[in-house]
């Protein structure tokens, strides 16, 4: 039985495809078109899903969209009707997509499947049930609560549910317009950062400042109760009548002066806003957990979570901490993306009432579900142009040397990862042990904010070694402690207060044995390595700890700011030389830059990609 299940028309357009249960194949459109967060219909995913399940629409038992564009249209009428006359930047933002697009999204779909499967008519899954079933389907557990947690999905933007075998029911919700993520993108928006793409930012400038607004926040805007319930006051905000993020003059107010403006200097009161905001979001997870494991966690020791929020690895790696839940699963695209395969899965466990047997670590795959390209493909593209490069059968310890070294290696190989985080087939490898890695990869690979931090991947069964974490996180969605013992002193305050117009040189201090996944408060966002998820990246960090004594690497993802992680080897490449990478490596055929022909290129890239 085969399942198409299609996200599009909001934010990160995403197609997946499952059979009898089993992932087949699942990947973001930004991906094959190079937009960041391409809401379009995702054509080129549904192409590729259906190549790589070697099918046509024909043979699909089910297609499904993973939102209810008729409870998006409720939402829409009410609120305008509720504005009144305000409703004009409402009208004017959303009628066009909602009434010539998200209405008619079953022609759209069927257009770019080539049909819509034998029962010839799109089915379509509520938000957040979609959110819930990405993150309770795949996951390990037989029983779990679950919570998902966004910007809004028609009405709902938290949801409270529990799934048990192949049921899955949602039973608690928070409604629009109150949502604890469209909060949290506001404030990234007043900070001079971009809505969706630069939240990421935002929760890596908070351990810079101090939650010194934790309180008028609490008092003027967002009023939380015991059981992780909220209520925004609206008046501080503009997103309900389709104008911008926030209510500027208000904000002001609030916080002594207007938005930062894109691209200048971040000051000390975005430092103060971001912690201040982030100690918010963690508070209301907190609460909501508690709530959850209260009144439907007896005997449930499994928590899993979906939806943007679920995304706040900080968050997620205290709620960890906690022990509320011993077990917590997180959807590797919580975001939009994920909700595609939350359809198939939920139409497939539930529609069809097909049972359900949980795997032992998870059914995800280790999220490598996008395209892969053999090394016939590669070497082709490669000799076309004529670029030189080498081919070894074991490349593991030639790559360990190389990182050894201090070389910057771009990796891929194997199929791509789905959703947001590179996880060893996309991305951009380096040593940890150097103090200047950081902002060298920001600046002159990334082209990005020398603040950002970079996430470590550690071998699994070295772990607790290197990190205050109680559990694996294969996925990269957990933050983490490194340990005592492995902390140099380091004085952010005394820093800051020095050299706050130059954050480079706050970043370049060293703050522990691997300073360059080491956050300022000595946090990290951790992906472990095993086997059995990724052999290949295992290999290379196993051959690297052999030859180093280090079992820790940076790994980010492969591509420069604004740009979508690469998909082909094309890509790669060109990535590959518009950067300061030293080694390229495609499946076994590996490239050095110095032996590369002179790269030109008609355009600027830079102009190709809109800055996050």
């Amino acid at each position: 039985m085969y399942i198409l299940g299609v996200s599009g028309l909001y934010h990160d357009s995403a197609a997946a495809l499952i059979c009898d249960g089993d992932i087949i194949a699942a990947a973001q459109e930004e991906r094959f078109t190079r937009v960041k967060h391409d809401a379009r219909v995702p054509v080129n995913a549904i192409q590729y899903c259906l190549k790589q399940g070697d099918i046509t629409a024909e043979d699909l038992d089910a297609v499904v969209y993973y939102d209810q564009p008729i409870l998006t249209l409720d939402r829409f009428l009410k609120n305008a009707l509720a504005l009144g006359k305000e409703a004009e930047g409402l009208v004017e933002h959303t009628y066009p997509t909602l009434f010539s697009w998200k209405l008619w999204i079953h022609k759209q779909i069927e257009a770019a499947a080539g049909g819509l499967g034998k029962p010839g008519k799109l089915l379509v899954t509520k938000h957040h049930i979609s959110h819930a079933a990405s993150a309770f389907y795949p996951s390990p557990f037989e029983k779990a609560v679950v919570l998902t947690i966004d910007g809004v999905g028609e009405w709902t933007t938290t949801a409270i549910g529990v799934g048990e075998g192949n049921s899955l029911k949602l039973y608690e919700e928070i409604k629009y317009p109150h949502s604890i993520g469209l909060l949290y993108s506001a404030f990234t928006y007043f900070c001079g950062f971009k809505v969706n793409s630069g939240d990421y930012k935002f929760m890596g400038l908070a351990p810079y400042g101090k939650p010194i607004y934790y309180d008028v926040i609490r008092e003027k805007m967002v009023d939380i109760k015991k059981d992780g319930s909220y209520r925004l006051n609206m008046e501080y905000f503009d997103y309900h009548k389709g104008g911008t993020m926030i209510n500027e003059a208000k904000f002001s107010e609030l916080f002594g002066s207007g938005r930062r403006q894109p691209e200048t200097r971040i000051t000390r009161r975005e430092m103060d806003i971001a912690a201040s905001v982030q100690k918010i979001t963690e508070e209301i997870v907190m609460l909501l957990a508690c709530h959850a494991k209260e009144k439907y966690g007896d005997k449930i020791n499994n928590l899993c979570l979906a939806g943007g929020v679920a995304l706040n690895c900080v968050a997620n790696g205290k709620l960890q901490k906690a022990g509320i839940f011993k077990n917590i699963w997180i959807q590797p695209a919580a975001g939009d993306a994920g909700g595609a395969l939350g359809a198939a899965f939920y139409t497939y466990y539930t529609y069809f009432g097909k049972e359900r047997i949980p795997e032992v670590y998870d059914s995800q795959k280790g999220s490598l579900l996008g395209p892969a390209f053999d090394i016939s493909e590669i070497r082709g593209y490669l000799e076309k142009h004529r670029y030189p490069y080498h081919l070894y059968e074991d490349k593991e310890k030639l790559l360990a040397k190389l990182l050894s070294e201090e070389k910057i290696v771009g990796i891929a190989q194997g199929r791509m990862e789905f959703g947001p985080r590179a996880l060893g087939n996309r991305s951009i490898l380096a040593d940890c042990r150097s103090p200047y890695m950081q902002s060298r990869i920001n600046l002159k690979i990334k082209y990005r904010e020398s603040f950002r931090p970079f996430a470590p991947i550690v071998l699994a069964e070295k772990r607790e070694e290197y990190f205050d974490l109680p559990c694996d996180s294969p996925y990269m969605l957990k933050v983490g402690d490194v340990q005592m013992v492995k902390r140099l002193p380091f004085d952010l305050e005394g820093l800051l207060s020095d050299r706050e117009e130059d954050m480079l040189q706050v970043v370049s201090e060293p703050r522990s044995d691997i300073p360059a996944v080491t956050h300022v408060d000595y946090s990290a966002r951790i992906q472990t390595v095993d086997s059995v998820r990724n052999p290949e990246l295992y290999g290379i960090l196993s051959e690297y700890e052999k030859l180093t004594g280090c079992a820790v690497l940076v790994n980010t993802s492969f591509n420069v700011r604004g740009e979508p992680i690469v998909c082909t080897p094309k890509d790669a490449y060109e990535c590959f030389m518009r950067t300061d990478m030293d080694v390229l490596v495609l499946e076994n055929a590996v490239l050095y830059k110095e032996e590369q022909p002179e790269f030109i290129e008609m355009e600027d890239w830079r102009e190709k990609y809109a800055l996050d």
